[in-house]
């Protein structure tokens, strides 16, 4: 996976951001020049999406997060790790957070 990103990695919301829950969709607001894409400034997440960012607590990995998500939907875990591993690559690349293992 880029950036080194595996089911080991543990992930955190980069400091740079702001996110907040309105209307049950939650909006990711990058606060640093560089972040994310020039036309971009707001960034929202699907139900699957909040389900993993709310898990990225900075204890959980990457593995440990697509199993606690799987238990919770009709998909294999297969693909639910690929998902996983999917966003958080999007949204390293996008600074929104930091990746460690």
């Amino acid at each position: 996976m880029e950036l080194g990103i595996t089911l080991n990695s543990i992930c955190t919301p980069s400091e740079d951001i702001v996110a907040r829950e309105i209307e049950g969709e939650l909006i990711i607001i990058p606060l640093a020049a560089g972040i994310g894409d020039m036309e971009d400034e707001l960034y929202t997440l699907n139900e699957t999406g909040k389900a993993i960012w709310v898990k990225m607590d900075g204890t959980m990995t990457l593995g440990q997060i697509a199993a606690a998500i799987a238990e919770n939907y009709d998909a294999s875990r297969d693909e639910i790790e690929r998902d996983v591993l999917g966003l958080i690559a999007e949204m390293a690349r996008r600074k929104i957070v930091d990746v460690r293992e």
